[in-house]
């Protein structure tokens, strides 16, 4: 990949505005994914991201290029992926919060061993476990297989607000979401 455009999206930018341009987008993980509906930011200057503290081992693919992947274990529990953003050398992602399932509905039921189409990816972990995304995918590009992304549509209705499950930065309103989203993990108020 020759530069970090992808789904119509710089991901060079800051990562706050890629968070809400993210909104709307598709992403597929070998032909199973759906509309993202919402995000974080975090950045390197930013107390609750996992790189304000400077590159470690855990969170060295978070410093790499732009339109990579950031995959940790939260709690010890779940994986959560994130977008890398800003130039290579920086520390600044996005979370993937939630996506609205859209393909391979049955395959993501089957991996979380749920029903409701609603709960299948509500969640950072919950849509790892959907997609079947692992430490694995950490520093893989997104402009290649297994990824696929789509455009989001013009014209989104999106909301913002503070992030969700941090000690820190609480106020800062880098969570984004999909206006009326029933996919979210939590709704926006």
């Amino acid at each position: 990949m020759n530069s970090a455009k992808l789904a119509g999206i710089d991901f060079y930018a800051p990562s706050e505005i890629v968070a809400r341009q993210l909104i709307g987008v598709v992403v597929l993980v070998d032909g199973v994914g759906g509309r993202i509906v919402e995000t974080e930011a975090y950045d390197r200057e930013d107390p609750a991201s996992h790189a304000f503290s400077g590159p470690t081992e855990r969170n060295m693919a978070m410093f790499g290029p732009p339109a990579h992947c950031y995959v940790y274990r939260s709690y010890g529990i779940h994986w959560c992926l994130n977008f890398v953003c800003r130039e290579e050398g920086h520390g600044a992602g996005v979370l993937i919060r939630a996506i609205e399932p859209l393909a391979g509905l049955d395959v993501m039921r089957a991996r979380r061993d749920a029903e409701d189409v609603t709960a299948l990816c509500s969640g950072p972990g919950k849509l790892c476990q959907a997609l079947e995304v692992t430490r694995a995918f950490n520093g893989r590009s997104l402009a290649q297989p297994p990824f696929d992304l789509a455009p989001a549509p013009p014209g989104l209705d999106i909301v913002s607000g503070p992030r969700i499950g941090i000690s820190k930065a609480m106020d800062v309103p880098w969570r984004f979401g999909l206006a009326g989203s029933r996919f979210v993990s939590r709704p926006f108020r």
